[in-house]
């Protein structure tokens, strides 16, 4: 068997899978000693206010956004996924959350630009507070991890062949992320007062 590049006399020693593991262990780790407390306090106290809240990201950034718009649902808040063929346009006073490892993905970036022209607010979670987008967000979230150097946008590499290896410290934004939101989804279950049976009656049954 000599397919993908494999040779036929090359180990499968997993060395490569546990290091990776061990590397993103440590980050998780570390993960709360890392957070900025005020700034979550803040996301936490937007979206108790907010009318609708709408999520944002490319690529795996965009599943993390998926799954915590799916939690928010579960809690009652009425939420979107910017993308869907279902939602609605963003006014203004709409909360805007955003996952963005290096802040600088060109469709990302001038989506929330056109929302913070109609006046929503924006929060970026990203592992760049200096990029394009962190400088116009409301509340930055810093979430240590990788940053991509190659920063045209994902589409674009894809057109143009430009293919990285996927490196262990590649997926550490996107799990950061998303254990950061789950997180909070525990910290507003709390403060929402909502139990497992109201968050139940609002699960999905047409699956």
């Amino acid at each position: 068997m000599e397919k993908m590049g494999i040779g036929k006399e090359e180990e499968i020693t997993l060395e490569y899978m546990k290091n990776s593991i061990r590397i993103i262990s440590n980050y998780v780790s570390n993960i709360i000693e890392d957070l900025d407390e005020e700034r979550v306090r803040e996301v936490i106290k937007r979206i108790l206010k907010a009318n609708r809240i709408f999520v944002m990201g490319a690529g795996r950034s965009g599943l993390v956004m998926r799954a915590f718009a799916m939690r928010l649902m579960h809690l009652g808040f009425t939420t979107y996924v910017v993308g869907e063929i279902v939602t609605p346009a963003v006014r203004e006073g709409d909360l805007v959350i955003v996952a963005s490892g290096s802040g600088e993905t060109l469709s990302v970036v001038n989506l929330a630009k056109i929302a913070k022209d109609i006046g929503a607010q924006l929060v970026l979670f990203t592992s760049n507070p200096e990029s394009t987008m962190a400088k116009i967000a409301d509340v930055v979230v810093a979430i240590k991890g990788r940053i991509s150097h190659e920063v045209m946008d994902y589409m674009e590499r894809q057109l143009r062949g430009d293919y990285k290896s996927l490196t262990p410290l590649g997926t550490v934004f996107e799990i950061l992320t998303l254990i950061v939101l789950d997180g909070m989804v525990a910290e507003l279950i709390h403060l929402t007062h909502q139990t497992e049976e109201h968050m139940k009656s609002r699960h999905a049954v047409l699956e």
